[in-house]
């Protein structure tokens, strides 16, 4: 790659050299003898290729002189006037003349680039270990990429899940709801009517020793739990106290209590009995 660089650099400015030389030879020549003319148009090449090799000298080591730099332009632009005057004052093929004119500051720019490649130039190794970088680098972006295209994905398919179990749980809760909404009005329906209790009776009297039972079916709404301390403090209660205890609850009221509403009584005034003993003591005082 050096050598691509550097050889149209060096073919620019040999002929720009030997345009240059000739020029001077044929313009001068008339005026003075032609050796006067050959050593000032080698003197103009002289000085511009002295200039140029120290110039790569100074490069080579790695240094830069603005001396020697505007020294070397000054003899590519004091050739390339060499030219152009002799073009604007030939007879003959002027513009010939004035389409080679440039060629001593092109060359010039051409050794410019050249040592601007030679700064930044790398070596072999150190080409393919950026490459190998660059190449890591795009793997990875493309493992990232479809990494994150996948994740979306999946989330997209969870989502789409989540959101039909969702619906569906929302369906049945619905129609659960509607069951039960059905249910307890069927309930209360039974509940208000004037003929539950009388009928209820009428099937459970042949089994309850004579005993006349107030029915009440279950009322939806809130229940008050009992609170533990009272329940725990209360004393055990024999059978003729629980009965007598009934019994007051009971007839509190006129007309009587339901049992429900005599359990409710009981339990919040803190007495302490399982279900079966209150239903058994019911069931001897009604």
């Amino acid at each position: 790659m050096r050598t691509k660089t550097a050889l149209p650099a060096v073919a620019m400015t040999a002929v720009s050299m030997v345009l240059t030389l000739a020029v001077v030879v044929m313009w001068l020549g008339t005026a003075v003898p032609w050796r006067v003319a050959l050593i000032v148009g080698l003197g103009i090449d002289g000085g511009w290729l002295a200039t140029l090799a120290y110039e790569r000298r100074l490069a080579a080591q790695g240094d830069h002189s603005r001396t020697v730099t505007a020294v070397g332009w000054s003899f590519g632009l004091i050739a390339t006037g060499v030219l152009v005057a002799h073009a604007l004052t030939a007879e003959s093929s002027a513009g010939a003349w004035l389409a080679v004119a440039w060629l001593p500051v092109a060359a010039k720019a051409l050794w410019l680039v050249h040592g601007l490649w030679e700064r930044t130039a790398l070596t072999p190794m150190a080409l393919d270990a950026i490459q190998g970088i660059q190449q890591e680098a795009r793997d990875e972006a493309a493992v990232a990429r479809a990494r994150l295209r996948a994740e979306a994905v999946t989330e997209e398919t969870r989502l789409t899940a989540v959101t039909a179990a969702g619906a569906r749980v929302a369906r049945v809760q619905a129609q659960t709801a509607k069951a039960l909404a059905g249910a307890w009005s069927t309930l209360e329906t039974a509940r208000q009517g004037e003929g539950t209790g009388r009928a209820l009776t009428s099937v459970t009297s042949p089994v309850t020793d004579a005993v006349t039972a107030r029915w009440a079916l279950p009322v939806w709404g809130p229940s008050e739990p009992t609170r533990a301390p009272a329940l725990e403090a209360a004393p055990a209660l024999t059978d003729d106290a629980l009965d007598a205890l009934v019994d007051e609850i009971r007839h509190s009221e006129d007309p009587a209590l339901s049992y429900r509403e005599m359990a409710t009584r009981f339990r919040s005034a803190g007495h302490s009995a399982s279900e079966v003993r209150l239903r058994a003591a019911w069931k001897r005082v009604a």
